[in-house]
């Protein structure tokens, strides 16, 4: 099992307002970065490629209002996955979140997609927190 954490990223929005964003995959691709392409999506789901790698298909498994989104793994899928955001209130105007993605990945695969996935997480909180800028 792999477990990559994000950064942790001050959020210039109320924990509720945030936790609305991240409940909808139709908001998800405004935090990606360029290497996502055929991205669709609905409130519950999304599918997309990684160019040169792999399709991947995610879907909201549960949801904890303002703290906590549970995203897993959806559809056919190179590995299995989750992908928690957490939510932390720090005032009414301002929250902390960090993203958790861990992955069921063979020693091989994991040595070659660890970097790649950090930089995914990494990317997405920063892309988040200048989305509330």
């Amino acid at each position: 099992m792999v477990n990559i954490k994000s950064e942790k990223k001050d959020i210039n929005s109320s924990a509720g307002e945030i936790f609305s964003f991240l409940s909808d995959f139709n908001n998800f691709q405004n935090l990606m970065p360029e290497q996502i392409v055929n991205w669709q999506s609905d409130e519950n789901s999304c599918t997309f490629t990684i160019k040169g790698m792999a399709d991947i298909g995610m879907k909201i498994e549960d949801k904890i209002f303002p703290e906590k989104i549970k995203i897993i793994s959806h559809g056919k899928n190179p590995f299995t996955f989750e992908l928690l955001c957490f939510i932390e209130m720090i005032s009414e105007k301002n929250s902390n979140v960090c993203l958790h993605f861990n992955a069921n990945l063979n020693p091989m695969l994991a040595m070659m997609a660890k970097k790649p996935l950090q930089n995914l997480v990494n990317i997405m909180v920063e892309k988040l927190q200048e989305k509330f800028i």
